[in-house]
């Protein structure tokens, strides 16, 4: 298990990840709504669970390589706003911030748009802001 677990979950809820993100990651439980599922997409990619990322990527989008960048240690998440458009589509926006090893602080800000397929959220694409 990753030294988070019984910390504070990296997605920035405040809660320890064992009650936040864990129980999806762990295959306890699936997130209801788009919002949990980004945040636990945002925990894999800080504890290197790119098995999760892919899980729940739309298999349509999802590049072959999903790849983590080993010298980034992800340093937060703000969820900027998340809305439902319909009860199979959803958006939500946020700002992750990292650190490339040596070279620096960087921000990625994001709307990402999620499907709810056979009863699951799926991450399908997004538009990063400059």
């Amino acid at each position: 298990m990753s030294k988070k677990t019984s910390a504070t979950c990296p997605c920035g809820s405040e809660r320890p990840h064992d009650a936040c993100c864990g129980r999806f990651l762990s295959g306890q439980t699936y997130p209801e709504t788009a919002l949990e599922l980004m945040r636990s997409r945002y925990c894999a990619y800080a504890i290197g669970r790119l098995d999760w990322v892919r899980q729940t990527w739309a298999p349509e989008t999802c590049p072959e390589d999903v790849a983590n960048d080993a010298t980034i240690k992800w340093l937060g998440l703000s969820v900027k706003s998340h809305r439902e458009i319909d009860e199979t589509h959803a958006e939500v926006e946020f700002v992750a911030r990292g650190r490339y090893g040596n070279r620096g602080a960087f921000r990625m800000h994001e709307r990402s748009r999620f499907e709810k397929r056979e009863g699951k959220w799926l991450y399908v694409d997004g538009d990063v802001t400059e």
